[in-house]
């Protein structure tokens, strides 16, 4: 479980989906499934047709509402994997839907992080057989995502560095001894321009994974980085698969 932790050279673009006052979760989810995200995928494909940046990646995570039955802080994220990074549009995405997703969505912008693979567990993708093969959907899992602010003041490259040289070493351990199946730190490229520093992803079998990470990990100075009243801290059980990579 030692070694260093290195960057993915792909530029990792997250987007962070959030469903209008008037949609229902179930409508947003639909209609992403069925419209957006093929969609997606047809213009990831022409553009590499055209030899054109393109994806080389697509997974979109779905949030479980929170124990008292309230919404989650975000009901998905799909993150996005290319060669190369690439600026921002003029204006969100969705200001002007596009589609029935982008008509259930508020409007969203991409989040472009650094990403480190601590943990480089196996998730299964199984293609569909009776349809097209993507996109597909991809369960058997207990996922918790941490969205992490910077408390005010702090030095996020001061974070990033104890970050990646003694948490994410504890939490990789952690996983390792409670069997935690994959563990993913993320990175805000332009962290003075985003809402959080970062994000976390820690994959576990099932809840029971969850729970014995938090009865065995210990502190390592971590906290005093993070503004802990403003993290977000989402679950999921599902994924959807747009390009595998």
């Amino acid at each position: 479980m030692s070694g260093e932790i290195t960057a993915n050279p792909a530029a990792k673009m997250i987007y962070l989906i959030k469903r209008r006052p008037e949609a229902s979760r179930d409508e947003l989810v639909a209609n992403w499934f069925k419209n957006h995200m093929p969609n997606v995928i047809e213009g990831q494909q022409r553009q590499a047709a055209a030899g054109k940046l393109h994806a080389q990646k697509y997974i979109a995570t779905l949030f479980e509402r929170r124990d008292d039955g309230s919404d989650a802080a975000w009901d998905g994220m799909a993150q996005l994997w290319f060669e190369r990074p690439f600026p921002p549009p003029d204006a969100p995405h969705g200001t002007t839907p596009a589609d029935t997703f982008q008509e259930k969505a508020e409007p969203y912008v991409q989040w472009p992080v650094t990403e480190y693979v601590v943990l480089d567990g196996s998730l299964p993708v199984v293609p569909n057989t009776l349809n097209e093969p993507f996109p597909a959907t991809r369960s058997g899992f207990y996922k918790v995502t941490f969205l992490v602010p910077a408390r005010d003041g702090v030095d996020v490259e001061e974070a990033f560095r104890h970050w990646l040289e003694a948490h994410a070493p504890n939490v990789r351990g952690v996983m390792g001894e409670i069997g935690g199946l994959r563990y993913v730190v993320n990175h805000s490229v332009n962290p003075a321009n985003e809402s959080y520093m970062g994000m976390a992803e820690l994959y576990f079998a099932d809840p029971d994974g969850w729970e014995a990470y938090k009865s065995t990990v210990t502190e390592d100075g971590f906290g005093a980085f993070v503004d802990i009243k403003r993290m977000v801290v989402l679950r999921s059980r599902t994924q959807m698969i747009g390009i595998p990579g």
